[in-house]
């Protein structure tokens, strides 16, 4: 059997709805958090935020070929680890492979399983990955129970700081939107430089082209408008990668439009853009994320 097309890495609490375990961790510690579990050992939890996405993406697999893996990867103990197992039996994923690591950093794992994105809770792994060039995003957003959702993948991804860098954002947040726009006119034919969430999106396109037709969908959701739309069009062209669809709103609210494209997720790098309707992931990279 060939190696998958595309690799997942998710945290538990990516996947599923632990945030009242959580919330006994932070507020009674690591044994009450280890006992609580073990005490809902049997009891299925919930569905989070990332569930829906991972589900949509698994459901490609066939007995003859394997396009998707999903690796769960959690600060969790391995005690917990069983009754994340447990859970992804009974919602019937096939997901097959976890690593445990009882608080320690997630990165050496999500890297060693070769994952073209990682999905955690927790921001500080999200931030370490992103340091080292793996693609990340802290999951945000509504929970992942979704009763009208088809079986069709819908994800969505702003333009800069995601898919490309942040040059010119870092223009945008420093002159202004008139210099902006006139040096994305001026720059139209020079590719913008690679974003931390590319080469997702890259992966994505190539397990569409093995999937039937508008099984995936794939959007560019960006506050830009004309005449600074020519660049970032240029520049999917320039990497030979083509969105489904693209939308330049120029600086008009992202609201609406999320509504109606109903993405199973949406990679965003301002927190402000991601919405409680919407599962989401925030990408700390860029100027709008630099410490002030």
């Amino acid at each position: 059997m060939s190696e998958p097309l595309i690799t997942i890495a998710v945290s538990s609490r990516a996947l599923f709805d632990f945030e009242e375990e959580n919330k006994i961790f932070d507020q009674q510690g690591e044994d009450a958090y280890m006992q609580a579990q073990q005490e809902r050992l049997n009891t299925v939890t919930a569905t989070g935020i990332a569930y829906p996405m991972v589900k949509k993406l698994l459901a490609f697999n066939t007995e003859e070929e394997r396009l998707v893996d999903v690796v769960v990867i959690s600060r969790n103990d391995p005690n917990t680890g069983l009754r994340v197992f447990r859970s992804i039996h009974q919602y019937g994923l096939d997901i097959r492979c976890g690593c445990f690591t009882r608080g320690k950093p997630s990165l050496p794992y999500v890297s060693a399983f070769g994952a073209h994105l990682f999905l955690s809770a927790f921001d500080e792994d999200v931030r370490a990955a992103l340091q080292h060039g793996v693609p990340a995003a802290r999951v945000m957003g509504r929970n992942g129970n979704n009763e009208d959702e088809d079986d069709t993948l819908r994800i969505a991804f702003d333009g800069d700081a995601v898919l490309f860098g942040d040059v010119a954002e870092r223009v945008y947040q420093k002159h202004g939107l008139a210099q902006f726009q006139e040096m994305e006119k001026e720059l139209a034919h020079d590719p913008l430089p690679e974003g931390p969430i590319k080469p997702f999106l890259a992966a994505l396109l190539r397990l569409q082209q093995k999937v039937p037709p508008n099984k995936i969908r794939t959007a560019l959701i960006t506050a830009r408008g004309a005449p600074a739309h020519e660049r970032p069009i240029r520049t999917l062209m320039n990497w030979g990668i083509v969105v489904d669809e693209t939308f330049f709103l120029s600086g008009a609210q992202k609201q609406n439009i999320l509504e109606a494209f109903r993405p199973d997720f949406f990679f965003d790098d301002q927190i402000r853009h991601l919405h409680q309707q919407q599962a989401g992931g925030h990408v700390n990279h860029g100027i709008t994320n630099a410490p002030q």
